[in-house]
């Protein structure tokens, strides 16, 4: 769909997107807060979002989730609320694999009708879709309503008499009900009761999960014997693998481009290396994300699970973090990417997503600009792709208390709930910067730059990436803690990317190593005519090995300089 080989995905939450309720109630009802539909989700909103520089968007919570919200007239069952976290749940909570969630359909009878025509209506404006896929744990209810005919529904054939059997899809805790720091009592439906108590999602297999626990989803067995270490029982093939096969070719056939698939590393890579190949045998264009934070098992999940990219996120994100808040060397960054060099193509770079605090949150830098050299870094740093959160590009602060979320610096998943800057740049439908401060139009300007300049730069897209900070060290004309350098180069034509953490301007002289020249076979040029493609004005320079680089860099900023070789 898109000649550019790099990727950008735009993530956003759904439910929020679109609701423009201006007065919120901390903990409110559906009726009270409101709440974004798929329909929201315009031609005007999409080619927004396709401007600002996304290939594709990641609709996040898309199926069916249990809630505290009645919605028992369109003959969906009603969720308990003490296994509910907040009004609205969490879309992890997964109670009905087959279904598309209530809360996002302008009428309810038809939202499966209403999703796919979201995904006609995204690929008419050149984005390609992206759901997520919920494969470690279920709501506590879960039961299928909108499965096909003959599919049958996860637990039904289960033997509960038993902790483990490869052919259960649950972990059980017989004899016990369910019970521990969680209160299961409700006023209106009485006690919520699980008996024999089903093992927690977060692999907590007793019958006491706490609220610091996953205690509103039970695990889903893939074959694993955590209870008895019997060990791993994958032939025959379990029934869990079978169905969640079928899972993910119903959700491909709607015409989707991806699934991210949440906490990958908690099902056993031999699931994925099963089911993936048999979806893409299908589905081929269709791509995989994995969350897996484990390094030690990132080859694995890409090699053997065979995941497209997976989360750089205790790499990359955590040491740009770091960097940004002033506590981690920007030297540092060149450890990640030579740590996963080999597999740098398969990484999912970002600095935002809805499990991590938002940049400019008190929780985090208190001031979106001061990210703004790890987004170049990150978008421009190689080839693989690049997240961005909904918001993020206004700098949202996610410092609102919401109700079960509250306030944490994140955006809430699990309550009804306005993300200010969102209805402000929604803007009645309109989507435009009319309700936006100056700070946030500016920031979005330098979010849409950026993220279209490292798709549209062949050299950024497409080329080979040289790190310079091993001349620059030990570097007196540079700090290099709060600078970072590096070369991308396309054909006949190399960028020079130089970032500034700090806030204050920096007067520097960069090194350029000899092998940069060897390795890219550049001839080197004493009055070297160059753009910056972060400005467009055109600067000269030494561009060679016997003289550094004079250059001067804007506070929080960038220069991204372009020269024919």
């Amino acid at each position: 769909m898109d000649s550019s080989k790099k990727m950008v995905i735009y993530q956003v939450f759904t439910r929020l997107f679109g609701n423009r309720t201006w007065n919120n109630v901390n903990g409110g009802t559906l009726a009270q807060n409101g709440c974004g539909k798929m329909n929201d989700f315009t031609d005007r909103a999409l080619k927004e979002i396709r401007q600002l520089g996304a290939t594709h968007i990641w609709y996040t919570g898309i199926i069916a989730h249990a809630t505290q919200t009645d919605y028992t007239a369109y003959g969906i069952p009603k969720n308990h609320p003490a296994v509910v976290k907040g009004k609205a749940g969490s879309p992890y909570a997964i109670r009905d694999y087959y279904d598309v969630d209530p809360d996002l359909a302008t009428d309810v009878a038809h939202r499966m009708k209403e999703f796919e025509d979201l995904v006609k209506r995204s690929h008419r404006n050149k984005l390609e879709v992206i759901i997520d896929f919920v494969p470690n744990h279920v709501a506590r209810e879960y039961h299928s309503i909108a499965a096909p005919e003959g599919v049958e529904d996860l637990g039904a054939s289960d033997d509960k008499s038993v902790a483990f059997r490869p052919e259960n899809n649950f972990y059980y805790i017989p004899g016990t009900q369910l019970a521990g720091g969680v209160d299961l009592w409700d006023a209106e439906q009485g006690a919520y009761v699980e008996n024999p108590a089903r093992a927690t999602g977060n692999n907590r297999f007793d019958a006491y999960p706490n609220v610091n626990d996953w205690y509103e989803t039970v695990k889903l067995n893939y074959g694993v014997d955590y209870v008895g270490n019997t060990g791993c029982h994958f032939s025959p093939v379990p029934d869990t693998w079978k169905k969640m096969r079928d899972i993910l070719l119903f959700w491909a056939s709607k015409g989707i481009d991806g699934f991210r698939c949440d906490m990958a590393e908690m099902v056993p890579c031999e699931f994925w290396g099963w089911a993936i190949p048999q979806v893409k045998e299908k589905f081929p264009e269709l791509i995989f994300i994995a969350e897996v934070y484990n390094p030690a098992e990132y080859r694995n999940y890409i090699f053997n699970g065979k995941f497209d990219y997976l989360y750089d996120k205790v790499g990359l994100y955590d040491t740009l973090r770091g960097v940004v808040c002033g506590y981690t060397s920007a030297t540092a960054i060149t450890g990640c990417w030579q740590a996963v060099n080999d597999i740098q193509g398969h990484m999912l770079n970002f600095l935002e997503n809805h499990d991590e605090q938002r940049i400019a949150s008190d929780f985090f830098a208190g001031d979106a600009r001061k990210a703004l050299p790890a987004l170049v870094v990150s978008a421009c740093m190689n080839t693989n792709p690049m997240m961005v959160y909904f918001g993020q590009e206004l700098g949202e602060r996610g410092m609102d208390c919401e109700g079960f979320s509250g306030q944490d610096g994140r955006t809430t998943i699990f309550d009804y709930w306005t993300v200010d800057s969102l209805r402000r740049w929604d803007n009645d439908g309109h989507f435009n910067t009319g309700l936006l401060t100056p700070e946030e139009c500016e920031l979005r300007a330098y979010y849409l730059h950026v993220l279209n300049l490292c798709r549209r730069e062949k050299a950024l897209a497409e080329g080979q990436f040289f790190d310079l900070m091993y001349v620059n060290t030990d570097n007196w004309a540079m700090n290099a803690h709060r600078q970072y350098a590096f070369l991308r180069k396309s054909k006949k034509e190399v960028l020079l990317v130089v970032v500034n953490f700090d806030a204050a301007e920096a007067h520097i002289s960069l090194n350029l190593p000899q092998h940069a020249f060897e390795y890219f076979e550049m001839a080197p040029q004493e009055k070297c005519k160059a753009k910056d493609l972060m400005t467009g004005k055109a600067e000269t320079l030494s561009f060679t090995w016997e003289h550094p680089v004079a250059l001067d860099l804007p506070g929080y900023g960038a220069k991204i300089l372009k020269i024919k070789c």
